[in-house]
């Protein structure tokens, strides 16, 4: 299956205007943005879990990256709330599952295969004080790629320049980017050398972004 796979072009998804689709798993839904494969699959992904869902233990061979969108997200490492990101690198395992529910957005298949750093942050903690209206917190940097969460004040512009290629998820809030306007939930991916400039909206916006990977980007090898 490919989903989204040409990475020379734009992409907009709004994904909440999306139907869920059922996983294999019960009470498991997902709404794709992008994939290369099929069950094994370089993919980006927003998944909801129903209450008392769970998936079996599993290793995540090529590394799994996710933000916990709403609720509390579970597994062998303990609770995750609201607002937590999480990178499980390649050969880490777990048994994901959910008392209450919970929706996150994850990436699988889309790590350095050397990377062995396993850590969790609350997003919100790790913001620095705030320049011309935007604070922005480093998640994660390496060779291949690095990772933001920043919130933006109302109005306030935002400029990036081209870094090899740019994945933003609008966690809350709205962007004007391009004269589209992108809501919550809306997931945009920019090609290897195009800036990232947008505007925040009248309640501003909390954003994370993905910068210097798509160069990287290939389907799983298993």
């Amino acid at each position: 299956m490919e989903l989204n796979a040409d990475f020379g072009a734009r992409v907009v998804v709004h994904s909440e205007e999306l139907d869920w689709v059922a996983s294999p798993v019960a009470g498991v839904d997902r709404r794709m943005l992008d994939r290369i494969g099929d069950e094994v699959a370089r993919a980006t992904t927003i998944v909801r879990f129903a209450p008392n869902s769970q998936f079996s233990e599993h290793t995540h061979t090529g590394g799994e990256e996710f933000i916990v969108l709403d609720g509390i997200f579970q597994d062998n490492y303990g609770d995750f709330p609201t607002g937590t990101y999480v990178r499980n690198p390649p050969t880490t395992a777990h048994a994901p599952s959910s008392k209450t529910g919970c929706t996150i957005f994850v990436k699988l298949w889309q790590f350095d295969m050397e990377d062995r750093n396993q850590f969790r942050k609350n997003m919100a903690d790790e913001l620095a004080r705030p320049i011309n209206g935007v604070a922005t917190a480093l998640l994660h940097e390496d060779d291949l790629e690095k990772v933001t969460y920043s919130q933006i004040d109302p109005q306030a512009e935002f400029h990036l320049a081209d870094v090899g290629g740019t994945e933003l998820l609008v966690i809350d809030g709205e962007i004007t980017q391009m004269g589209e306007t992108l809501g919550k939930g809306a997931w945009l991916r920019l090609p290897e050398g195009e800036p990232l400039d947008f505007v925040a909206g009248q309640n501003g916006a909390k954003v994370w972004i993905k910068t210097g990977h798509l160069p990287h980007a290939k389907s799983p090898t298993v």
